[in-house]
């Protein structure tokens, strides 16, 4: 989750997350070289004393500035274009979750199981208790497995809505009367959080989301007992 002072992005929990961050740090150490380039160009331009009367144009140089920026940026396309197809492919899924958004909760169904769906409030923070995290945490947590490959349907009820999740890379919008997927990977056990992420109405920041990501034998017990009860 995102702490006090932290400019940079969340550290990671999934592959595709790790993958996006490697993307981030490639593209602007680029821009970085572009910015000193220029910069330093414009500042010899600008403080020097050498006047050329007879430039007309300048081929060479024109070629130079017209080739040379195609080139960095298949740079940047390139792993672009590999990150997208990475983040567009469904594997197998051994879990699928289908989310709704309403306003201004989240309700949770597990599809692969009969009857285990619940609604998911933010705890008011008259109710956290001291241990909480304030406008963070909710009443009933996403249970999943890790290092297991999970499939999210997201949809909603109302008006558009976007189940984010940084720290895993994920951000689908829920859109009344269609069904987005994407799916992730979860590297680590821990407390994963979010919010929505598309303006949905007065309580928008009043909808966060919890992920718990547990082994794969808790997830069975935890799956066990919603089912006996």
């Amino acid at each position: 989750m995102s702490t006090w002072a932290n400019l940079g992005l969340q550290d990671s929990s999934s592959p595709l997350m790790e993958q996006l961050i490697f993307f981030h740090d490639h593209a602007l150490l680029i821009l970085v070289m572009i910015t000193v380039l220029v910069g330093y160009l414009m500042f010899m331009l600008f403080f020097n004393k050498y006047i050329n009367r007879f430039l007309l144009h300048g081929q060479l140089i024109e070629m130079i500035w017209t080739i040379l920026p195609a080139i960095i940026l298949l740079f940047i396309a390139f792993p672009s274009l590999r990150l997208l197809y990475l983040l567009d492919e469904i594997n197998e899924p051994s879990v699928t979750l289908k989310s709704i958004g309403h306003q201004w909760y989240w309700s949770y169904e597990y599809s692969d199981f009969n009857n285990i769906e619940f609604d998911s409030y933010m705890i008011p923070t008259n109710e956290l208790s001291n241990d909480g995290f304030r406008l963070l945490d909710v009443d009933n947590r996403i249970v999943l497995p890790m290092n297991s490959q999970i499939r999210i349907l997201v949809t909603a009820a109302d008006v558009i809505h976007s189940w984010t999740i940084p720290t895993l890379g994920v951000k689908v919008d829920g859109t009344p009367g269609r069904l987005n997927q994407t799916n992730f990977f979860m590297n680590r056990p821990g407390l994963f959080y979010g919010q929505c992420s598309e303006i949905c109405g007065a309580n928008h920041s009043f909808m966060p989301i919890v992920i718990e990501s547990v082994p794969v034998n808790y997830f069975i017990k935890w799956i066990s007992k919603n089912l006996n009860s």
